[in-house]
């Protein structure tokens, strides 16, 4: 995998092309698995198009939302005045979602800044085991607890996750926070609450410095598909006004699915029978 900062290009392909051309559909997944991140252009502004590019791979990985999750902003004045710090999505889940195709933009006109942010937690990570391996150590081993409460859905999921996750090897498989939907209660003895909380603010510190980060801005048709096990994600503040409304789609697909896709893909590239 690369593990990137500030400098990345991010990776772009014709979103066209990748739902009717099978060499560009194998090598918009195979970069996605490699980057963490691919820019789709040309997409139709209007709703349905997340469904289409999502049923080139496989089905849907269904939430409390429904199959896709529209985001929009009504047609008036609206002011968003900060700046929201990155994150990943869904981790009151016992698996968290893992490819996210997310943000197909169909209605933005010239909003003022809109711009997203993204970082990569590899290399976050790298430099956290260098220079903090305490505070490293710290949130490999504490765990979260993230909540999502919705009266209206009578919906209420509570799931511990540790920060960062690593396999029987010692090997780091993903990272797991969302502060939006962190819990206030910490279950942990009263001695590592200060310390915890420390090496968890200097993680999100480090992975919100600016060579840590890759800010873009949507047009109409975008879409971004990014690996949600390993990407953070946020925005810029931005301003609204009537007859600039913001909508997005955005889905899930989880890596199986995507994997089996691939897989698929090279053998009908490469000829095999």
């Amino acid at each position: 995998k690369q593990y990137w900062g500030s400098e990345l290009r991010i990776p772009t392909a014709s979103f066209e092309e990748v739902l009717s051309d099978d060499k560009a559909a194998y090598s918009w997944l195979t970069t996605l698995r490699r980057v963490g991140i691919v820019y789709l252009k040309g997409a139709p502004a209007e709703q349905g198009q997340v469904a289409r590019l999502s049923d080139r791979i496989g089905y849907l990985r269904l939430t409390f939302y429904g199959w896709l999750m529209p985001l929009s902003r009504a047609v008036r004045s609206l002011r968003s005045p900060l700046t929201k710090g990155v994150e990943q999505n869904a981790f009151y889940n016992i698996i968290p979602h893992h490819t996210s195709h997310v943000y197909l933009i169909i209605i933005f006109k010239q909003m003022t800044s809109g711009y997203m942010r993204i970082s990569c937690f590899f290399k976050g990570n790298q430099q956290s085991e260098r220079v903090s391996p305490d505070c490293w150590k710290l949130i490999s081993v504490g765990f979260c607890l993230y909540t999502r409460i919705d009266h209206k859905a009578l919906l209420k999921l509570n799931l511990q996750h540790k920060v960062i996750e690593v396999d029987a090897d010692g090997q780091v498989v993903r990272i797991n926070y969302n502060n939006a939907t962190r819990d206030s209660v910490l279950d942990a003895p009263l001695e590592q609450i200060q310390p915890f909380y420390g090496a968890l603010k200097a993680f999100v510190d480090l992975m919100g410095r600016p060579q840590n980060l890759v800010t873009y801005r949507m047009e109409p048709g975008d879409v971004v598909t990014f690996d949600n096990w390993r990407l953070l994600h946020g925005r810029r503040s931005y301003v609204s006004t009537r007859g600039t409304p913001r909508h997005l789609e955005g889905a899930y697909l989880d890596w199986d699915e995507v994997m089996s896709r691939l897989r698929i893909l090279g053998k009908a590239i490469r000829g095999d029978s």
